[in-house]
Parts: structure tokens; sequence; C-alpha cells
């Protein structure tokens, strides 16, 4: 059975709808997408771009049906309405909820086992708090509707430009401002975060025994404590203890050393401190083909790493690239099938 997709369209107004109605059609022989967006603007959507492209309308989770075969001739889509038309590349906070309310279907299907996997397009922050909904991002708001406690933000590309193999870079912290960031790190989160990134590397993606580097926070690591003690006092006994539990993972490491060949050879994964640290690496060697994953999550997340792009879909449909929506649904079809066999 190929594995049904849960793939949120993202904000109205950006190029999320149209790389995913492109990325799903390219790819409906490989897996079952449900795209879950607004179906009048969908079509409209549609025919701009390919009028061969055929969507198939429900209303709700339970006219979801898996797929045994490869033989889908149209997409399927979860009508979930706007609240007012669309003008690309012009946000409007009366569509924030909207938006929300496709992430929230997503979620229920599959926590009700419809779905395999979920698949985000990008959204607006800013528009979803000028409704009135505070948002901080998509891998907070996936953590809170599944009472999870914890969860970690990975970015990663199967090859980089100077290497045919996988690059992964997870994030002690997300979306904070920078002074903040010194403050969130402890010992306790940073013990959560490894083994969450050692299980899910294992159960996710099959690595039996994953190799996980881990940054230091300060310029050169923290020079043993003249510019700054966070490794001394909590990064290095946070790897010292997950050692201990037969975790293989690595550092504190200086960050603009950490990620040469030499080091990055022997990782699975690449533990930053924070936001800005790890991801400019990771999205300047993939070349716009880097996949963002919630792990943590009782279910399979993963993402583009861009944004809602505005300004391209103000110039109409073709101007996109979609290749890292077609990595994210690559990824999530991957894992599904990695998922099956571990467990």
């Amino acid at each position: 059975m190929i594995p049904t997709l849960a793939i949120t369209v993202g904000e109205p107004a950006g190029i999320g709808p149209e790389i995913s109605l492109r990325a799903a059609w390219q790819k409906r022989s490989e897996c079952h997408s449900v795209l879950i967006g607004d179906i009048d603007f969908l079509r409209v959507l549609a025919r701009q771009i390919d009028p061969a492209m055929v969507l198939d309308s429900i209303a709700d989770l339970s006219q979801i049906s898996k797929r045994n075969s490869h033989t889908d001739t149209a997409l399927t889509v979860l009508h979930s309405p706007l609240a007012v038309s669309v003008i690309p590349g012009t946000l409007d906070a009366r569509n924030g909820l909207a938006v929300l309310a496709t992430l929230d279907l997503a979620i229920a299907g599959a926590m009700q086992g419809q779905f395999d996997a979920i698949v985000t397009a990008p959204l607006q922050k800013s528009t979803i708090n000028d409704a009135g909904m505070p948002f901080s991002g998509h891998t907070e708001y996936l953590a809170e509707q599944t009472h999870i406690k914890k969860v970690v933000m990975m970015l990663a590309c199967s090859k980089t430009h100077t290497q045919n193999r996988a690059l992964r870079v997870a994030l002690a912290t997300t979306h904070l401002p920078l002074r903040a960031v010194a403050d969130a790190i402890n010992f306790n989160e940073l013990t959560q975060i490894i083994d969450i990134i050692h299980a899910d590397l294992q159960s996710k993606f099959g690595i039996q025994q994953p190799v996980i580097l881990v940054a230091g926070l300060n310029p050169h690591a923290g020079e043993n404590g003249y510019l700054g003690c966070e490794e001394i006092d909590i990064i290095a006994p946070a790897i010292v203890a997950a050692q201990a539990r037969q975790i293989d993972v690595r550092g504190p490491y200086p960050a603009d050393t950490l990620f040469q060949e030499k080091y990055l050879e022997q990782a699975d994964c690449v533990l930053a401190m924070y936001h800005d640290q790890g991801l400019p690496v990771l999205k300047y060697a993939s070349f716009g083909m880097g996949v963002n994953i919630t792990l943590g999550l009782p279910m399979i997340r993963t993402s583009v790493d861009h944004g809602t792009a505005l300004d391209l879909a103000a110039r109409g449909v073709g101007h996109a690239d979609l290749g890292s929506m077609l990595e994210a649904i690559d990824v999530a079809v991957a894992m599904t099938k990695t998922k099956s066999i571990t467990k």
C-alpha cells in the first residue's frame, strides 16, 4: 500500500498552494496526497498550472481512503474554506484562522490514522498572529496540539554540493531572540533533545547506531571558560550523561569549525544550539533541497525549508522552485517505509 500524505497548502497568498499542487501531481504515482485547502481556490490555480490537473473534493476526514495502487488520475483535496478571496502576494489576516484550520485537519487525520505523514507548505506567522491567534511556528504548534512536551526541529538534505550524502542539523532552540538563547539552554532540555534525536534517527531513519555531534554555544566552544561557561556547566555534562546511556554523542565542538568534512563524514546529525548557528550552513549546502523535519512527534511531519515567497506568488504561477517540496514528500514517504519496518 502506498502511503497517504496530508499536504497543507500554507499561506494562500504565497507559493505554498502552487508548489503543493505541482509536487503532489508529479508524485501521484508514489503516494496518495490529500491536499488540505480551499477547493475553489485550488481549482482555479490548478487550471493555471496545468489544464490536465484534476482535483476531487472531499468534505471531511471520514471520506479519506487508503490507496493500494498507483493509478490515481486526480488529486484529492480535503476542502477547508478560506474566509476571503486571495490576491497573490498580498497578505490578509482574515484568512489567518483558515490557514490554521488546515493544519488542525492534518493533525487530526494523522492522529486518527488516516494519514501516514504530514507535509506542510510554508505559512505566514504574522497573518495568524494578526488574526488573533498567538502562533510562533509549525513546530511549536504541532507539539502543543499533540500534547508533546518536547519536540526537536531538524533540517536535512539528501546531499550537499560537496558530498553525495545526507546532512542533518537539529536545533536545541528554535524561534527565540538571540539574547534569550543562553537562558533557554539547560541540562535537562539538552538531555531530552539528545534522546529524541537518537530515538528518531533509529525509528524513523533506520540508523541503528547514530552518531550525533554537538556544537558549543559560544565562540571556540567557550575557550575553556574564557568566552563563556555554558559548555563546561551544561553542554559537556549533558553529553557525558547521554554517553552513559549508550548514545554515541560527541562534543562540544566550536561551531565555526564543526561543519568540515573530517567531522561531518562521521556524523548522522549535528546538534546546533540555536537557529542561525546551524541552519545557514545547511541551507547554503542544500541548494534549496532542504527539508524541515519535526522529531519527537507521534507522527511524521516534513516541510519545505523556505518561506512563503510572496514576491514570487505575485508574479503568477511558474516562478516558484518546488525542489524542497518534492524532497519533503520523498523524505516523508521514505520515513513511512522505515517506520513500518522498525515497528
